[in-house]
């Protein structure tokens, strides 16, 4: 039987992915979407400003669509995926939590809450167990779940790998930014057409500390963070999808180029649906990823590397994922894996 599911905010951008992903998914039934109370009461077709290349589903354009609040919810959903805005899942998710629904989340708060978990499945996979510290702590008969910021969630399985590997002990991280990251409406034309913006607003912060909690390790009680010092600059350029990342890592140990793009290619992919193998591809021609060439590879759940070369305290590489896919609404899906995986749903 697959697991029932459904999608609150179903009709931004990342919602809509969310129902791309999940139509064909073989363990996952979308069994209820949500949105803004300009959008409960209409058919999905109605609400939803489609602008997926690919149709709306038929069964699910003809869906209502309800309220975003736990009553509106059947009770038989078994999980739900959030892509509200972080103003809204910040006053609705707990409730949702308290009301015993599941949430994996896509939305940016409350990830660096202590009994939050933060989740890259392939990199911290026990982090889930913090649901049990979060049940205890808070009363919930649900539980909440996060994956990171699409620009975090490119850069951290290569840096996973070279932590276990060799130990990182700071990274730095310039990157360039698909305008599809900021959703429809968030960058208009005139801003980007022809430009560069060197500046994201929150965005550096949350590099540098979902990161450090990814990284981290779990003791059954708390994550203790990487202790590593982490620094971002954030630029968004005239890319739809895809952000690339250039990212300079301080390592405990000597590494030749070599062994660092060995570490990454063979860091492994987990047994999960969403969850490509390789995990890593390391590019060997020195103008690779590039967006529209890579940001596809592996249905958008590939993380691309290239340009691996050594500094005087480590190595400097590329990379890139495809933010709205790997980033945000296929994350949120692996990590609705990884819950029913550990029995969670």
């Amino acid at each position: 039987m697959p697991v029932t599911v459904g999608i609150l905010g179903a009709t931004g951008a990342v919602g809509q992915r969310l129902v791309q992903l999940l139509d064909p998914h073989p363990d996952f039934e979308i069994a209820a979407l949500t949105a803004s109370e300009d959008s409960a009461g209409k058919s999905y077709r109605e609400a939803a400003k489609w602008r997926i290349d690919v149709p709306i589903p038929d069964h699910v354009a003809e869906m209502t669509v309800g309220a975003t609040e736990p009553d509106a919810v059947p009770d038989d959903v078994d999980l739900l995926f959030s892509s509200l805005p972080s103003s809204v899942g910040e006053r609705v998710e707990p409730g949702f939590a308290e009301a015993g629904y599941v949430v994996s989340s896509n939305s940016s708060n409350f990830r660096t809450d202590p009994d939050v978990p933060l989740t890259i499945p392939e990199v911290n996979p026990d982090h889930v167990d913090l649901i049990e510290v979060q049940r205890d702590g808070r009363g919930w008969d649900g539980a909440l779940l996060k994956n990171p910021n699409c620009s975090t969630i490119t850069m951290v399985p290569p840096l996973a790998a070279l932590q276990e590997a060799f130990g990182v002990e700071r990274v730095d991280v310039s990157t360039l930014q698909a305008v599809s990251g900021a959703g429809y409406s968030g960058v208009t034309s005139m801003e980007i057409i022809d430009n560069a913006i060197p500046h994201i607003g929150g965005e550096e912060t949350k590099m540098e500390t979902e990161s450090r909690k990814l990284l981290g390790e779990f003791d059954g009680a708390e994550v203790h963070w990487l202790a590593a010092d982490v620094a971002a600059s954030c630029n968004r350029i005239p890319t739809l999808d895809g952000h690339l990342e250039n990212v300079w890592a301080d390592l405990s140990e000597d590494v030749s180029p070599e062994e660092a793009a060995e570490a990454m290619a063979e860091y492994p992919s987990m047994d999960l649906y969403s969850s490509p193998d390789p995990l890593i591809k390391v590019f060997e021609e020195p103008d690779r990823p590039q967006p529209r060439l890579d940001r596809n590879r592996a249905e958008g759940m590939q993380i691309g590397v290239g340009g691996v070369q050594a500094t005087e305290t480590g190595v400097q590489f590329n990379c890139l994922a495809h933010n709205t896919l790997r980033g945000a609404a296929g994350a949120s899906i692996l990590n609705g894996e990884l819950l029913v995986e550990k029995g969670y749903v």
